[in-house]
């Protein structure tokens, strides 16, 4: 059994829904043509993203929408007079009027699965989801979500296999920012992306380097592998404020191997047709029944060294605890 998926980067206009929605529009009549199922878009594409840590309270706010808003109903119609699911972020205003960066994949028979970031480190202001979100598909698979730095934690990606996810859905703003590690990553010049046309070698060498594909390519197949899962990884894509995102669309199979990508300094879409015999004793589902939870009650125990995820994501200060005082047998 096959479904066809498609990943799509697109630069964002800041706070500009209407241009936004209509790049979503664009990309899933593309999709629709193409013949897919899914088409999954960026982290916070219908509000736009590297602006808000910039903003007020009143200025989130002003961005922030209800899931009944108008934004997502947009989609949601869309999704189904196109009969195709949709994937989208946005700045959204919760029941409990607590603000989450979150990701909605819209389904053709109206059905809506909303996911809160579960490390939201954007803006003091915006709260952590705080459950997992997996839901069952039209295509014969079970799909997760999980918002960029919350694929970087990797129990976040072993806890939605081990919910039953076949297919990690896995939006992005990222490539092009700043780290506290040495060996990427690191931020772009916007001078190569304003140049792109005139130099398409030095901002393509940027996307394939150590501050884009370089490093995704350190963790993102291992989450699929490791977990056996499809990947599909949705990104930004060019100057968003001072930083300048990679894009490197992309789409993995269960065994790590990337099925389709694109590293374009442009707006662009990837698709790839679904094998869903691939997940029957790939690697990672072998592995897991392996497990021994009864060895893991460290990863379950307060952490004495925790930080809040705005904290960690930026914190520059030592991680080395120095040895332990206690012996390990």
């Amino acid at each position: 059994m096959t479904f066809t998926v498609s990943s799509v980067q697109f630069q964002h206009r800041a706070s500009d829904k209407a241009y936004n929605l209509s790049r979503i529009l664009h990309f899933t009549e593309e999709a629709v043509r193409a013949g897919n199922q899914l088409v999954v878009f960026p982290e916070m594409c219908i509000c736009g993203y590297w602006h808000v840590p910039k903003l007020d309270g009143e200025g989130l706010e002003a961005l922030a929408e209800p899931l009944s808003g108008p934004s997502v109903s947009y989609v949601a119609a869309l999704a189904q007079e196109k009969g195709i699911a949709i994937g989208v972020g946005l700045l959204e205003r919760g029941e409990d009027q607590k603000l989450y960066n979150s990701y909605v994949v819209c389904m053709p028979d109206g059905q809506r699965h909303c996911h809160r970031k579960l490390h939201a480190w954007e803006h003091k202001l915006i709260s952590s989801g705080d459950r997992f979100t997996v839901f069952d598909t039209p295509w014969g698979i079970r799909a997760g979500i999980l918002i960029c730095w919350d694929n970087n934690l990797i129990e976040n990606a072993r806890a939605t296999a081990l919910l039953g996810a076949e297919l990690l859905i896995a939006p992005h703003q990222a490539g092009g920012g700043h780290s506290a590690s040495p060996h990427g990553l690191k931020r772009i010049p916007v001078e190569k992306w304003a140049r792109r046309q005139e130099d398409p070698a030095a901002i393509e060498a940027e996307f394939r380097g150590p501050n884009g594909r370089e490093w995704f390519m350190r963790w993102l197949p291992s989450r699929a592998h490791d977990n056996g899962m499809f990947l599909v990884f949705s990104n930004g894509v060019g100057q968003d404020e001072d930083e300048v995102r990679t894009g490197n669309a992309m789409i993995l199979d269960p065994y790590g191997r990337i099925l389709v990508e694109t590293w374009q300094a442009a707006d662009a879409m990837v698709t790839a047709e679904i094998d869903l015999d691939l997940l029957d004793k790939c690697t990672g589902q072998r592995w897991i029944r392996g497990r021994r939870p009864e060895l893991y009650g460290c990863l379950t125990e307060p952490n004495p060294n925790g930080l809040a995820p705005m904290e960690a994501r930026f914190s520059e200060a030592s991680t080395r605890s120095g040895p332990s005082k206690e012996p390990v047998s």
